[in-house]
Order: structure tokens, then sequence, then C-alpha cells
């Protein structure tokens, strides 16, 4: 499998991990120091007002944990397919596959959802570096554990 896809799946799986298992209240310090350097990072990215800042953090915390729900089902139908030591079904790789795809879907779901809650907070510019915040901050996480 190639290392690139292994590092964004590691850095995101991490990045869901922290924030989701922070804000239910099992968080590590670690959990918590990438929480806030992640706020710290999409607010100044967005250049967001400390008013902002105060009622979109709370709304894009519920967004992560949603979209982490989502995959953290899937990642449980995928487990089961890939670690058997039985033969697997041609339909329960489709099924499994579909619930991947399926993710997909229901993550893109979510976020349209949450589109319109954060543009009543947020600028259409801020809106729009939002998801290059994103990005940039995903891309960072990245290659700072191609670093190490």
């Amino acid at each position: 499998m190639n290392k690139s896809f292994l590092h964004i799946a590691f850095a995101v799986v991490l990045l869901g991990i922290s924030t989701t298992a922070f804000a239910q209240g099992k968080g590590s310090r670690w959990s918590k120091e990438m929480l806030d350097y992640k706020h710290d990072f999409i607010a100044e990215q967005t250049q967001m007002t400390q008013a902002q800042r105060d009622k979109f953090m709370p709304l894009y915390e519920a967004m992560e944990k949603e979209i982490y729900a989502v995959n953290k089902e899937t990642g449980h139908q995928a487990r089961k397919v890939s670690a058997t030591n039985r033969k697997v079904t041609d339909q329960e790789y489709i099924n499994a596959a579909r619930a991947m795809q399926n993710a997909k879907i229901k993550e893109g779901q979510i976020e349209n959802r949450y589109f319109e809650k954060f543009s009543k907070i947020l600028s259409p510019k801020q809106m729009f570096l939002l998801k290059q915040s994103e990005r940039k901050f995903t891309r960072q996480m990245i290659s700072r554990g191609k670093h190490k």
C-alpha cells in the first residue's frame, strides 16, 4: 500500500480520535493540546474574532464527533472483513466497500448540515478559508509525521 496514503489515513484517524476523545472527556493531555492547536490554527487561518470562535468551535467539535462516529462504525465493519481467518465472500467485500463509500456520503451530508450553521457565524471569505485551513492543517500534520 502507498506510504503517503497510510500517512494521510493515520493523520486523519489521529486527529479525529484526539478531538473526539477530548470532547467526550476521555482525552489525554496530548489530545487536549492537539485539539487546542487545531482550533488555534483554524481560528488564525480564518481570521476569526474571539466572539466568532466562541460560537464556532462548539459547533465544529460537534460536527467532528458526528463524522468520527460514522468513520468508527465503518472502520469496525472493514476490520471485521479484513481481520478474519475465514474465507470472506464476495458479498462481504462488497458490503464493506459500500459501507466505506457510504461513509463519505454521510460525511458530506454532515458537513453540509454544519455548513449552514457555520455560515451564520463566519463571513463568506472565512467559510472559504475554513476549508483551506482544514486541508492545510492535515497536510502539516502529515508532513510532521514524515519527519519524525
